[in-house]
């Protein structure tokens, strides 16, 4: 099973704010943070992001961890 990771990243003297995706082998993105959206949408955004960048296809389901990043999992099809 492949798990993705997010992380907040705040804004900085040179960087605005962003959201960084990573699952295991090294595969990561960062994604300008989406002020759209807020919470667990915009740590999905990178997830979906990283996903299109590794063309992965699925459904996911997530949540946040106790340190405050979100992980989220593919789900079987039903």
């Amino acid at each position: 099973m492949k798990a993705i990771q997010t992380r907040y990243f705040g804004p900085t003297d040179t960087k605005s704010s962003r959201v960084k995706a990573w699952a295991e082998g090294g595969n990561s993105i960062t994604i300008g943070y989406p002020h759209e959206l807020s919470g667990e949408a915009a740590h999905r955004a990178a997830a979906d992001a990283l996903c299109a960048k590794m063309n992965w296809a699925g459904n996911l389901a997530g949540g946040a961890l106790p340190n405050g990043d979100y992980a989220f999992c593919f789900i079987a099809k039903g």
